[in-house]
């Protein structure tokens, strides 16, 4: 099977949730499949990104592309354009009519199937490509703005989060119904996708997580009543979590275990993070070569996140790390875990804080806590099975595909 895969970004440094996904899922279908990634590409990759390209594709396509940086003059100028849009800005800032060129093109080359991973390069997918096309979505894009809107601070931050949330819900679901089939990474944002927008080809697969890369290590000490967090800071739901769990449960805690402390590992946080690194219990690493020694050498990982959608690579990655977690019902959406079993779902600051003071003081619980999990995703959630079921999914859309007519001829924007 050869499968062009659409993207809006080079996977290197596989450092953020969906990079991960798509790295470990691609690097596996490469083994028994044709993979040819398109891309967008602004410059903001590792040097060595289009040479590592290899390690998840047969042919690369870059399309050159600048983005504005956040806060400067011409990213609100873009926004203020973005008023007249019929897309949301985060999908109308992908807009390539290159990348659509380039896509018509490569579409000529044989490819058996158009793979279009996460909602925004589907902007420059045309109509009438005359092969079968895949959404793979790794969340409903709309509740992440929906639960933005429903955090928004001020007026002002609120009415923009509604405006671009009611934007993003009508463009996923035009864009749900406008592709052959829909992949989920849960039976719950399957479900979504059927429910809230109609769409009727929809299927899932599973999250998977390295279970040879994430395992514990015997030689990396265990730092007493340290809570430990991973993740993109330069991603708002992250963000918005650790705000929250400084502020609002970090003390809770300490008033039952005075020398717990936090290490917030991720690339890019941002200065509101940064700032809670004065904090004497709270260290920010900013970007880490490996996550995996300061999930070694944490007792619990926590998960407060209140804002998001699809799954979080995170908990799977910190099961196979035989780390107890703690996390809110959003947090562990998606995952078939179940609380008290694999990991401990609490939702607010008081429930939370309980939670993690008596596995602090219960290693018992908290060891029995972890093996489980890593029980959990050892058994079921590989990659290679995960790459497996996705590879089923396209081949079976392209069987589909065959008994029906034939699509429009496309049009190329000029």
């Amino acid at each position: 099977m050869h499968i062009l895969w659409l993207k809006t970004e080079l996977l290197h440094p596989v450092d953020k949730g969906g990079r991960i996904r798509t790295y470990n899922m691609l690097r596996e279908l490469c083994r028994d499949h044709h993979v040819t990634y398109l891309t967008l590409d602004d410059g903001s990759a590792a040097p060595n990104a289009p040479a590592l390209a290899a390690e998840y594709c047969h042919e690369l396509v870059r399309v050159p592309f600048s983005t504005a940086p956040k806060g400067g003059f011409q990213f609100f100028a873009e926004l203020a354009a973005n008023a007249m849009s019929r897309w949301p800005y985060a999908v109308a800032k992908y807009r390539s009519v290159q990348m659509e060129r380039a896509i018509v093109s490569a579409a000529r080359n044989g490819p058996d199937i158009v793979v279009c991973d996460f909602l925004f390069p589907g902007v420059n997918v045309p109509n009438g490509l005359g092969i079968p096309t895949i959404l793979f979505q790794h969340n409903v894009e709309a509740v992440i703005w929906e639960r933005h809107m429903q955090m928004a601070g001020s007026r002002l931050k609120r009415a923009y989060m509604a405006d671009q949330w009611r934007r993003m819900q009508k463009h996923e679901q035009a864009e749900c119904l406008r592709f052959d089939h829909v992949v989920a990474v849960s039976t719950d944002d399957a479900m979504a996708f059927t429910a809230s927008y109609g769409a009727k080809s929809v299927s899932s697969v599973s999250t998977g997580v390295d279970t040879n890369y994430f395992k514990p290590s015997l030689s990396v000490p265990r730092k007493k009543n340290n809570l430990v967090f991973t993740g993109s800071m330069d991603w708002l739901p992250n963000e918005d979590a650790i705000v929250w769990f400084v502020e609002s449960i970090l003390p809770i805690v300490q008033q039952t275990v005075p020398d717990v402390s936090l290490t917030v590992v991720g690339r890019a946080p941002s200065p509101r993070i940064v700032a809670l690194g004065s904090n004497s219990a709270v260290e920010v690493t900013g970007s880490v070569p490996d996550v995996r020694p300061f999930i070694d050498r944490a007792e619990l990982f926590v998960v407060p996140i209140r804002i998001g959608g699809g799954t979080r690579l995170k908990i799977y990655e910190a099961m196979a790390m035989e780390r107890a977690v703690v996390s809110t019902t959003v947090g562990a959406e998606g995952l078939p875990v179940k609380d008290g079993v694999h990991v401990l779902l609490r939702e607010t600051p008081e429930a939370t804080a309980q939670a993690i003071t008596t596995l602090l003081a219960n290693p018992e619980q908290c060891v029995a806590l972890a093996n489980a999990g890593a029980q959990l995703v050892r058994e079921r959630f590989g990659w290679d099975g995960v790459a497996r079921q996705f590879a089923e999914t396209c081949q079976s859309v392209i069987d589909a595909h065959r008994t029906t007519p034939l699509a429009k001829p496309v049009t190329v924007a000029k």
